[in-house]
């Protein structure tokens, strides 16, 4: 998960409450056709802005109407389901009441329980550079997270790799040097100790664990030591070893060993980037676009926000964690519907230089350009080009903040498979060893093996 790719988590809502209808997201048409009266074909697609960000909204909406400019034949509906798109209740019950739209939004996590429903189509026919302009630039390992058994789900659209987001203004009061941020996790406690020290209810380091956040954390934090969350066959768990027991022995000994996390715990997505963004987080695990959160949702500041790798125990990480989105297709769906559908990916979210590519339209909304992200294309492919040159000719982010986290790469690795679900069953250990002096960091792992691999059993 990443912003927007974070989704905020809440109560299950039920499908009725999700505030439109099959009916509603479908536009296969009675005649089953997918066309309207003047004999164009419809597609409705969702995650559109809501009206909370203007700039971005218009930007949707301008470019809906620039490519229906260009593409005649085809229309385009727009739905908007606020924050549903970075909910994964609401995406499962959307799923599992069949009320996606024709061309729908999904984590790279998500592929497994999309597969489940039997709710999206396999694409692979469509899914070429004639019908996908710039298809052959993506990387081909975003496009296999997509595929299942040689078959094509979705269109990657983003990713992200995770790292150190830190507050230079808290680490320069705090006596750090920002140009040299903590680079082992036993760093990170001396530098979080440092922080918290300063009083007035500054966190040193920040961590989720409630809503299925804290257990893709635990993820990120356990590939920097090495390990993985489920065996190479992914039917068992493999997180309860002496890597697993690191992880939330970093996190014991923080928050109560030296009582530098704050004592408010069980934070979700918003919990931490609001407090990040008034100045009381010294330092969190991230990716890059977690700044643009903390400032376009929460008021806070780029300036103040650096990024560095994810650390390692005892050197350097020896992973961190990776994934994105993309967006799948109604299984229901005509050829020519998918033909569109695929189209509006290309333009919107695969052409430097237009849609989330825009940069030059971007800048002067004082929306956040030079983030090392989405790196989406092939390198030293002519679209991996083309948009670096772009987001550095546009550059309003400062550089020099996410300097060490590019010129220091850490081995990226995936979601694991089922990832949402186990992320929810983690996020117990998480809050176990987050709330509680006493917890017994052996059986939070026991018991999160064991639900993990119930889990795992009843999917088989």
């Amino acid at each position: 998960m990443s912003v927007p790719q974070y989704r905020k988590v809440a109560t299950l809502a039920l499908v009725a409450g999700l505030g439109f209808s099959l009916t509603a997201c479908s536009t296969k048409g009675d005649d089953g056709s997918g066309k309207n009266a003047a004999g164009k074909t419809v597609i409705t697609v969702d995650c559109q802005p809501d009206g909370s960000q203007k700039d971005l909204l218009k930007n949707w909406n301008d470019d809906v109407a620039a490519f229906e400019k260009a593409n005649p034949d085809i229309t385009i509906k727009s739905v908007s389901v606020g924050q549903q798109c970075n909910n994964p209740p609401d995406f499962t019950a959307r799923l599992t009441g069949g009320t996606m739209t024709d061309v729908f939004y999904g984590y790279m996590t998500d592929l497994q329980q999309v597969l489940d429903s039997g709710q999206a189509m396999d694409i692979t026919q469509y899914a070429t550079k004639d019908n996908v302009a710039g298809w052959d630039s993506i990387d081909p390992a975003l496009k296999s997270v997509f595929t299942d058994n040689s078959k094509i789900y979705a269109v990657p659209t983003k990713n992200y790799s995770m790292g150190l987001l830190y507050n230079k203004t808290l680490f320069t009061k705090a006596g750090l040097d920002v140009n040299s941020p903590p680079k082992t996790w036993a760093e990170v406690r001396t530098a979080a100790k440092k922080i918290a020290a300063l009083g007035g209810g500054v966190s040193g380091f920040s961590e989720y664990s409630a809503g299925n956040t804290g257990g893709w954390h635990f993820t990120a934090e356990l590939y920097s030591q090495g390990g993985q969350i489920l065996a190479a066959d992914n039917k068992k768990a493999d997180f309860n070893n002496a890597q697993g027991k690191q992880v939330l022995q970093n996190l014991k000994d923080m928050r109560y060993g030296d009582n530098s996390m704050g004592s408010r715990q069980l934070l979700q997505w918003a919990d931490l980037l609001t407090n990040a963004a008034a100045g009381k987080v010294g330092m969190f695990i991230g990716a890059p676009d977690a700044t643009t959160a903390i400032v376009q949702q929460f008021q806070g500041k780029y300036d103040e926000w650096a990024m560095a790798p994810m650390p390692g125990q005892d050197g350097a990480a020896k992973g961190t964690l990776g994934g994105g989105e993309g967006y799948f297709f109604r299984k229901d769906l005509t050829p020519e519907q998918v033909k569109a559908g695929l189209k509006w990916i290309a333009f919107e979210k695969l052409t430097p230089g237009k849609g989330q590519f825009d940069y030059a339209r971007a800048k002067p909304q004082n929306q956040p350009v030079g983030l090392p992200q989405p790196l989406l294309f092939t390198t030293g492919s002519d679209a991996q080009k083309q948009e670096l040159e772009a987001r550095k000719a546009n550059q309003n982010v400062p550089s020099e903040n996410f300097a060490l986290f590019e010129a220091t790469p850490v081995p990226i690795k995936g979601e694991p498979a089922n990832a949402q679900a186990i992320y929810a069953v983690l996020d117990s250990a998480m809050s176990g060893v987050l709330t509680n002096p006493n917890a017994n960091i052996d059986e939070l792992l026991k018991t999160a093996e064991t639900k993990t691999n119930q889990l795992l059993a009843s999917n088989g």
